[in-house]
């Protein structure tokens, strides 16, 4: 059993793309022993400990288009507290081990299901990627530089954010209530509702009529020079976010701008209008300032002051920061850097999680645990139904 809050909960991982495997991970980082349902293929023997959003689980393999596959996977529900799976709505019906089938196995089960549109809607059946979600959702629209583009954010807003963390999060919310009720239900997490979801401050904003709508044009957006990422000597980039009036004050100073002239110019809070006719002047002058020095100049000047600096660290380079070394933010398992477990916890310590393993390695280790006896595992193997 691992450790972790969740540790005791057994969740099955019906393994998709992207946000579900990282709603896996999640879970199984904070203890919960999830096992992942992984397909029968040509590849199932293809290594790949660089698949870290498929850590800290066990691998079966089962061919859930055959009736003993669904029928395998069913016996397992008997055994888990909940299951997910990121299908279009109706497929897993089709296949039969909808959210009906799997609660008659058991009554108790949260049943948690991630799709981009919802399972209601005149898109629930049509395909899309985390671009399309949060440009409907409305949070695309701001993020870009004015007169520009919309530019996606990567696809942390829809996916991860919207979608695989939005479902572990309702899955865990199902979990507790299902302790209380004795009952199981359906968690549907869309990730058109997450990305709404984080809009939530600028829906506030714009109400109150403190949000511009046009990429770019918000304070929080770039619009502000006092938010924004700066070209240094050496052709780097440092990010400045310096909002509250007393660390606006500071970053002059220390950039070596006229504090009085351009104090004016600074944030002053949510509902409060700022002075932005000198905001070209003022982002001109950093511009020239901040290229004067190299990031690492800057970063001596600085780090560690309330100016809400940060240089802007690459990839390969976050896991090296003084900071990330402090708190082990980062880890290496098998050769590969990648984000250590997230939150922590006082008591409920959690465990290093291990590298991915083979797909289909622990179908009879899993099968085991999971009650099935040895005679029920052979005459899988012998209907190809497992790896």
């Amino acid at each position: 059993m691992g450790a972790g809050p969740l540790a005791g909960f057994k969740i099955i991982e019906i393994v998709g793309l992207g946000a579900g495997p990282y709603c896996g991970m999640l879970l199984s980082d904070m203890g919960a022993e999830v096992i992942r349902v992984d397909r029968l293929s040509s590849d199932s023997n293809t290594d790949q400990p660089q698949d870290v959003l498929a850590r800290g689980r066990r691998s079966i393999a089962l061919n859930l288009k055959t009736p003993t596959g669904v029928n395998t996977l069913l016996k397992l529900v008997e055994k888990a507290d909940a299951l997910f799976e990121g299908f279009r709505p109706g497929v897993a019906e089709r296949l039969g081990f909808g959210p009906d089938d799997c609660l008659v196995s058991n009554p108790k089960l949260v049943y948690g299901r991630l799709t981009g549109w919802g399972q209601q809607g005149p898109l629930a059946a049509v395909a899309g990627h985390d671009i399309n979600y949060i440009a409907l959702s409305g949070a695309l629209h701001a993020i870009g530089r004015q007169g520009d583009k919309p530019v996606p954010p990567l696809n942390l807003v829809g996916d991860f954010g919207g979608g695989g963390l939005l479902l572990a999060f309702g899955m865990v919310c199902a979990l507790l209530e299902a302790g209380r009720s004795g009952k199981g239900q359906v968690v549907d997490a869309a990730m058109i509702d997450g990305a709404a979801s984080q809009m939530a401050p600028f829906f506030g904003l714009q109400a109150a009529g403190f949000f511009e709508e046009a990429p770019g044009a918000s304070f929080l957006a770039g619009a502000a020079p006092f938010y924004d990422t700066y070209e240094t000597a050496d052709g780097r980039f440092i990010a400045i976010g310096s909002l509250e009036p007393q660390f606006y004050q500071q970053l002059l100073e220390l950039i070596g701008l006229d504090t009085d002239h351009y104090l004016a110019a600074g944030y002053k809070g949510p509902f409060e209008r700022i002075d932005n006719t000198m905001w070209p002047q003022l982002r001109q002058d950093l511009e020239v300032a901040i290229r004067q020095k190299t990031r690492d100049e800057w970063c001596e000047l600085m780090e560690g002051t309330d100016a809400c600096f940060s240089p802007v660290l690459s990839l390969s380079e976050a896991p090296r920061h003084v900071h990330h070394q402090a708190r082990g933010t980062f880890i290496e398992i098998d050769g590969v850097m990648q984000n250590a477990p997230a939150p922590r916890f006082s008591r409920s310590q959690t465990d290093t999680p291990h590298a991915a393993h083979l797909v289909g390695a622990d179908s009879e280790s899993i099968l085991l645990d999971w009650g099935f006896t040895a005679a029920e595992i052979s005459e899988l193997r012998r209907m190809d139904s497992i790896v």
